[in-house]
């Protein structure tokens, strides 16, 4: 397999830039998603590194070798669209090894590749069957074995699953997850579906307005995220997020003032912030419990019951509502007041135009 640098990657259309000066390490065997909102650059990249589209500005490097010329046949790599693009009038077999007999690969060495692969993807038994006949998850490995036939360095993912049911979706991620440790590949996936990002990645990339905002694990986005975009984006249910006031700041960590008066002091950095300055006090929904005497006073207005888990909507100020995960079994009365509680060390910290302060030091 291979490695992959991109170094100060840039591209336009016409006045406006779509990808803004991108830097990025990929590892060999590494699998990476790329993710973020429709329109943040993310299929654009991919296919500048696919060489569907032309890398005007910076330096695209695979296994150490400027490939920005390189043609997109000679770069080792192999594509998976959203679209399957099966030839309907073709079998399994010849649509997998269709590339192999272009490229003028012998039948019986083609032959074996279409084999291996589809053992692979425990196509064994669909061979001879057309497109037609086959289920939309069935069709996708179709389309996977055309990449895997080529035994390329890195397989490029462009939203392979989006055409899928939710169900089939789940089952096609664990099958994708297999297939990498399998095959030890590189591979590069794009997705806006960041549940898909968190379950199948080792390092996901969040885009954002064609700048990278933050590279790391799922835990560490999840855990430690860089700014309140990343933040939000990262995690279902999403991180409540409340403006507040500083009220003081210390050794402990920075002092904010919650709505009903009380103060909470968060383990953060203060770094430029002061009192009376404005902060965004985030808060994960798991962290969040129902408690005799907590720093939230509401009514929980709304319960989404979804059987292993209890999503509450509960209502701390008019028009300030802060999302809850309960368990399952949660019984919690609604319309009647209830307390909420959660562990400073929980909470998360960020300034109104972005970043994440840091967390204390241990002494």
């Amino acid at each position: 397999m291979a490695e992959l640098k991109l170094r100060g990657v840039r591209k336009s259309y016409g006045s406006v830039e779509v990808i803004k000066g991108i830097d990025l390490d990929v590892k060999d065997r590494e699998f990476v998603v790329f993710v973020g909102p429709s329109g943040c650059g993310k299929s654009t990249l991919l296919r500048m590194i696919a060489g569907l589209e032309k890398i005007p500005h910076g330096d695209l490097l695979i296994d150490g070798v400027r490939s920005n010329d390189i043609d997109p046949s000679e770069r080792g790599l192999a594509m998976v669209f959203q679209s399957y693009a099966l030839y309907p009038h073709m079998t399994v077999a010849d649509n997998m090894g269709f590339a192999l007999k272009i490229a003028g690969i012998a039948a019986s060495e083609k032959e074996r590749k279409v084999k291996e692969a589809a053992e692979v993807l425990q196509l064994s038994h669909l061979l001879e069957r057309r497109p037609k006949e086959l289920s939309g998850g069935q069709r996708q490995r179709v389309a996977i074995g055309r990449a895997i036939v080529r035994n390329p360095k890195v397989f490029l993912f462009d939203e392979p699953l989006s055409n899928l049911d939710a169900a089939l979706r789940v089952s096609m991620r664990l099958e994708l997850m297999r297939l990498h440790e399998q095959l030890a590949a590189t591979m590069i996936y794009v997705t806006h579906d960041q549940t898909e990002a968190m379950t199948m990645a080792d390092k996901i990339v969040v885009l954002n307005g064609g700048h990278i905002e933050q590279v790391g694990s799922p835990l560490d986005l999840y855990n430690r995220p860089a700014n309140i975009f990343v933040a939000g984006f990262i995690g279902s249910p999403k991180m409540n997020l409340l403006k507040l006031k500083v009220a003081s700041t210390g050794p402990g960590g920075v002092t904010v003032t919650l709505p009903d008066g009380q103060a909470l002091t968060v383990p953060v950095e203060a770094g430029a912030i002061r009192s009376g300055d404005e902060v965004l006090l985030g808060m994960r929904p798991e962290h969040l419990s129902v408690s005799a005497e907590g720093q939230f006073r509401g009514q929980a207005m709304l319960a989404e019951r979804l059987g292993s888990l209890t999503i509450l909507h509960v209502e701390i100020a008019p028009a300030l509502t802060l999302v809850v995960q309960a368990e399952g079994g949660d019984t919690t009365p609604l319309h009647k007041p209830i307390s909420l509680e959660i562990s400073p060390a929980a909470c998360h910290l960020f300034r109104t135009d972005g970043p994440a302060l840091a967390p204390l030091r241990p002494n």
